[in-house]
């Protein structure tokens, strides 16, 4: 028989009391939790909630963000909760909401929930629906929840800077009652653009055009998160954009139905099928679709500049220029802090120039090792990676199947089809 002493029974006592009476404060003041779904931000976070009253509570801090925009690649953003953009914030139609926002920056800020139907004076406007949030004060939003759809939130003070800085988050509103046939996948992409000088950290806040990144939930490829999807899976994808300009997003490997608007689902006889959606700014674009064929596919914005990292504008072209390597060197020396293109253009810069170039530090060039190579896209660009299993792999590129891929054709094959 094994005696235990007095003491450590004792002990044993006090810590079973202490740990009931901490889960009854819990119990009354309501457990933190992480909503229930399948809508995921690749990369990103959804924001916790309790239950207080019938009330959902959920806490925002505005705060400086060290952001890994790409691999070793770091930039000083501002954001919520550590991140930018910020977590997801999460509720039911029908729901009352009481958000708490604490100003960690070293300015004011406000929060506006960007299209959500809410009292006048909880829109967030600076000077017009309140007062600022000044560093160090924690402000109280309360609303109840008459609509559902996929929204944004932001600050509207200093706009130009704190947005730029990559103060933006998505507030997903579910319906009390689901209508129509659910997806198996639901994904969230902010669209952003930034304008970071070469070895800086900081981005200039007040660029309105020449951008020099283009981001993915705040990120490059290949630091941006690819999204997993197993074959035949009817897949949700919901775009914000809250940058400077509209961004048509190419998908490939499928044709898309574009469903809705953030606000209302398009009635079946409204969608239309499409290869490439249009984000206008300030707006949120949803599409759907179902992957039939597995594979390595692309997901990027059309704009071609918007799929390199680190170019903006001010990338000088040498094309059809004869010029040798020595006076390419010294082209650069002259205007340093600046890329050249090669004499025909980029491509050339991937097999032999650009990963031997010296570069500055915290700086992110385009073009990443790929299965065939380097993958020349960049910025605005994610892969997505279908799989029959996709809980058996293990992040590896996919293996195609013999006599599936493009290959070069023999001379027998191309004979009598070229002049000589």
């Amino acid at each position: 028989m094994i005696r235990c002493p007095v003491e450590l029974l004792k002990k044993i006592f006090n810590l079973m009391l202490l740990a009931s009476l901490f889960l009854v404060i819990n119990l009354e003041a309501g457990q933190w939790q992480i909503p229930d779904s399948i809508t995921t931000m690749p990369g990103g976070s959804k924001l916790p909630y309790r239950e207080k009253d019938g009330v959902k509570e959920f806490h925002l801090i505005a705060e400086p963000v060290k952001k890994e925009m790409g691999p070793g690649f770091f930039v000083d953003a501002w954001g919520y909760n550590g991140s930018t953009p910020g977590p997801v914030i999460e509720a039911t139609e029908g729901d009352t909401v009481r958000i708490f926002v604490t100003n960690k920056l070293p300015e004011p800020t406000t929060i506006h929930w960007h299209g959500i139907k809410v009292p006048s004076g909880m829109d967030g406007v600076t000077g017009l629906s309140q007062k600022p949030i000044m560093p160090g004060e924690t402000y109280k939003y309360e609303f109840t929840l008459d609509q559902w759809g996929t929204y944004m939130y932001h600050p509207h003070y200093d706009e130009m800077t704190q947005i730029a800085l990559g103060m933006a988050g998505f507030f997903v509103i579910h319906p009390k009652s689901f209508r129509g046939s659910q997806p198996d996948r639901d994904f969230l992409i902010m669209l952003g653009e930034w304008a970071i000088p070469p070895g800086s950290s900081k981005p200039i806040p007040s660029e309105m055009v020449n951008f020099n990144y283009f981001t993915f939930n705040s990120t490059v490829w290949p630091t941006t998160p690819s999204l997993s999807i197993k074959t035949g899976e009817k897949v949700r994808i919901r775009f914000g954009n809250l940058s400077m300009n509209s961004h048509p997003i190419h998908v490939h490997g499928t044709v898309f139905r574009e469903t809705s608007n953030g606000v209302e689902r398009f009635n079946f006889d409204a969608q239309f099928e499409d290869v490439t959606v249009n984000v206008p700014v300030g707006s949120v674009r949803e599409i759907e679709f179902t992957m039939d064929q597995a594979g390595d596919w692309a997901i990027h914005c059309h704009k071609s500049h918007h799929i390199m990292n680190g170019m903006g504008h001010q990338t000088y072209s040498l094309i059809d220029l004869k010029l040798d390597s020595a006076e390419m060197d010294k082209a650069r020396k002259l205007i340093p802090g600046f890329m050249l293109m090669g004499s025909k253009g980029m491509g050339e810069m991937f097999s032999h120039e650009m990963h031997s170039m010296p570069r500055p530090k915290n700086f992110m060039h385009y073009g990443t090792p790929g299965p065939f190579g380097t993958i020349e896209m960049s910025g605005m660009f994610t892969v997505m990676k279908v799989r029959d299993n996709p809980e058996d792999d293990k992040g590896g590129w996919y293996q195609n199947p013999p006599g599936t891929v493009a290959s070069p054709a023999s001379k027998e094959e191309i004979e009598g089809l070229l002049e000589e």
